[in-house]
């Protein structure tokens, strides 16, 4: 007997007044249990850390939480001891632990106190410029303030805070702030741009901002080829690369230069009650990007950062799909995302592709869009087998659902006065570089306020597919758009929306079918087609007759391609 979804929030409304930690887990389990029987899938097993019970006290190799010691050589002592030793706790106490990069190593648990704070140096001449890897592909970077390589068996966990001081690495955009900001920010130093609505921390940062290719490593280079461009290359708070049984628990990580959390070719990776924490300005200020990793759980956890939320990632362009090394076997659940460009999001660096990701229970509030899916030609790679359940949002600037493979690399929310013309669509050879979107099944989705409901938009050549929406409340200004897709199915869908627009705006595309639509509008527009090549579609069981003043066919769209039952 097929489980309903909407079950799922009920049992979690009901246990949620009265959780204990063994309530947790029964309310967790029992989640688990319907989400695997209405998709019929089974969730993977990730394995987690274990350690020993020696202690290692950071004082105790000259460390001083006095927020003047610079403690790099003392913490990186204890915990490389702590490794020789097979392992441990490498424990920070109460204080303000001031340090420059720190390298974990295999079997340590780095445990934060509660009031402790980790806060790394804003003296750039502590990392080391070294050859590493920027959104997807190799690149220049100074060292991470937290790096792991080829190490197995780490965690950090605690409830103290981990804080990337990355305020003097960012540049920071003009509408991003307000004026009395922004006169803050140009008196306290840096430089300006040229057409002064960017403001960088230093001239070392503008002549990387200002070279084309920076961040590529040309031919026979070294990393110390490019110190005049040093303060340009923002390393991402923690990086975790080539690594299995990794643990991020209780910790709050904020204020990174660039990304936040970055695990890269890793595998049994737990991040478990972790905020997530970034000014909203911060430019590529992701909260988490997982790319190309292998058995991931994301539970229990908040961001509120300068990009997007939770994002899955495996490589760009070229270097991506000769790595060849796919994002799989992911669960995101009961996770809030407050201030992102988006909450649960794939891509658009996915071009080793993605596949069985499990992604419920999560809330974004204020998010700039809640799930988002994007990519753009030159990127290739399949995201496959995405199955997400019980996605409640509210206040959402931009769309509820997004589909996207025209990504330009822009913010998703256009700043005051900023002009986005539509792409234009042209038909390209299908190859290697053609990315994928298909077999999507989303569950039960509220949306209290948004710009746009849904939002699907393919290429021409390879259009987004197999896309299953069952169960959505969508309140926002504009109901759904449906650009150049295939086996779009929409069930059990009420929309309530403002103004004179039709419902539904549909447009090249084929083999839609619209079962059990519902409206809170009078009268509505109801459904407008487009395009030559549009056909194959079905509208069902729905609450609104669709006699010919509601119903409009433009740009070769023939009256006949519309099935009604």
């Amino acid at each position: 007997m097929k489980v309903p979804l909407s079950l799922i929030g009920l049992v979690a409304l009901n246990i949620f007044t009265s959780r204990s930690f063994a309530g947790n887990l029964i309310e967790e389990r029992a989640d688990s249990v319907l989400f695997e029987k209405t998709f019929n899938v089974r969730l993977p097993k990730i394995a987690t850390p274990v350690f020993k019970k020696d202690t290692f006290y950071v004082e105790k190799f000259g460390a001083k939480p006095d927020g003047i010691t610079l403690n790099t050589k003392s913490i990186n002592a204890a915990i490389e001891a702590c490794s020789k030793n097979g392992g441990g706790v490498v424990f920070l106490g109460g204080g303000v632990w001031l340090t420059g990069p720190i390298k974990m190593q295999s079997n340590v648990n780095l445990h934060i106190k509660r009031d402790a704070i980790l806060q790394f140096t804003k003296d750039k001449n502590e990392y080391k410029l070294i050859e590493g890897n920027w959104e997807g592909k190799p690149a220049v970077v100074n060292e991470s303030p937290i790096s792991a390589f080829n190490v197995e068996n780490i965690a950090i966990t605690g409830e103290g805070i981990v804080d990337g001081n990355g305020d003097a690495w960012r540049l920071v955009k003009r509408g991003k702030m307000t004026d009395s900001q922004w006169k803050k920010l140009v008196a306290s130093g840096g430089v300006l741009s040229a057409d002064g609505k960017s403001w960088m921390p230093s001239q070392s940062y503008k002549n990387g901002d200002l070279s084309k290719d920076a961040r590529t490593m040309q031919p026979g280079s070294k990393p110390s080829d490019y110190a005049s461009m040093k303060d340009f290359y923002r390393p991402n708070l923690l990086v975790i690369a080539n690594s299995k049984k990794i643990l991020l628990e209780g910790v709050t990580f904020q204020n990174s230069p660039a990304w936040c959390l970055h695990p890269l070719m890793s595998e049994d990776l737990v991040l478990r009650n972790v905020f997530v924490k970034n000014p909203w300005y911060a430019q590529n200020g992701d909260g988490i990007d997982i790319e190309s990793c292998k058995n991931v759980l994301i539970e229990n956890s908040t961001f509120d950062v300068g990009d997007d939320g939770i994002c899955i990632k495996s490589g760009r362009d070229e270097p991506g799909r000769k790595r060849g090394m796919p994002t799989q076997n992911v669960i995101v659940r009961n996770n809030i995302v407050y201030h992102a460009h988006g909450g649960f999001v794939i891509g658009s660096e996915m071009s080793g592709g993605a596949k069985n990701l499990y992604v419920y229970n999560n809330s974004f509030i204020g998010t700039d869009i809640g799930l988002r899916f994007k990519t753009t030609r030159g990127r290739g790679g399949v995201v496959e087998n995405v199955y997400i359940a019980n996605s409640y949002m509210k206040d959402i600037p931009g769309e509820a659902i997004l589909f996207d493979m025209y990504y330009e690399a822009k913010d998703p929310i256009p700043l005051a006065g900023e002009k986005r013309p539509a792409p234009v669509a042209e038909f390209k050879p299908v190859s290697e570089t053609t990315p994928q979107f298909k077999d999507f099944y989303i569950k039960n989705v509220v949306c209290n306020g948004a710009d746009k409901g849904l939002f699907v938009r393919g290429i021409p050549e390879m259009n987004v597919k197999n896309i299953f929406i069952e169960d959505a409340i969508l309140e926002a200004k504009t109901g759904i758009e449906i650009i150049e897709g295939t086996n779009i199915n929409l069930k059990n869908v009420r929309l309530i929306t403002q103004g004179n627009n039709p419902l539904i705006f549909i447009e090249n595309s084929k083999k839609v079918n619209i079962d059990g639509l519902k409206s809170d509008k009078k009268e509505p527009m109801l459904i407008s087609i487009s395009g030559d090549r549009s056909g194959d579609l079905v509208l069902k069981n729905s609450e609104i007759t669709p006699s010919k003043d509601k119903v409009e066919f433009n740009y070769g769209a023939k009256a006949s391609i519309l099935k009604t039952k």
